[in-house]
């Protein structure tokens, strides 16, 4: 008998430990993990310009559609930081089709408009974005 209560317990405690770990995991899929960033990629996801971005993004339905590394409907964040330079111009660019939306750059499917968002909060998200790019 006291094994049986043993082998409960021990079980139930394995399993109370794991709890919610699935969570953890996917919430990192999402942000870049501290082994694989450079230097220069440490300190421009600790800029205020990084995380006010990061917030947006996770205040939005950006993530219904991409994710940081892998592509889900539309591309991975990683893909189109590495695909557009970090200048003004681009900036811009990206910030417009943002609030306007788009068909074409990366396949048949459109983005949606999010056209209730700021100029200056689509160019702090594209800003965001950006700053992901693999060096």
């Amino acid at each position: 008998m006291k094994k049986l209560i043993t082998i409960c317990l021990l079980t139930a405690g394995f399993f109370a430990c794991n709890n919610g770990g699935g969570d953890t995991k996917e919430a990192a899929k999402d942000t870049p993990s501290a082994d694989t960033k450079t230097t220069a990629k440490a300190d421009a996801t600790d800029s205020p310009e990084f995380q006010k971005g990061l917030e947006l993004v996770n205040n939005n339905d950006c993530k219904t559609c991409h994710k940081v590394d892998e592509k889900l409907i539309g591309p991975a964040f990683r893909d189109v930081a590495n695909k557009y330079s970090n200048t003004p111009a681009e900036l811009d660019t990206l910030a417009h089709k943002i609030i306007k939306g788009g068909q074409g750059n990366w396949g048949s499917i459109p983005m949606a408009a999010h056209d209730k968002l700021s100029m200056e909060d689509a160019t702090a998200m594209a800003k965001y974005v950006l700053l992901l790019k693999n060096n």
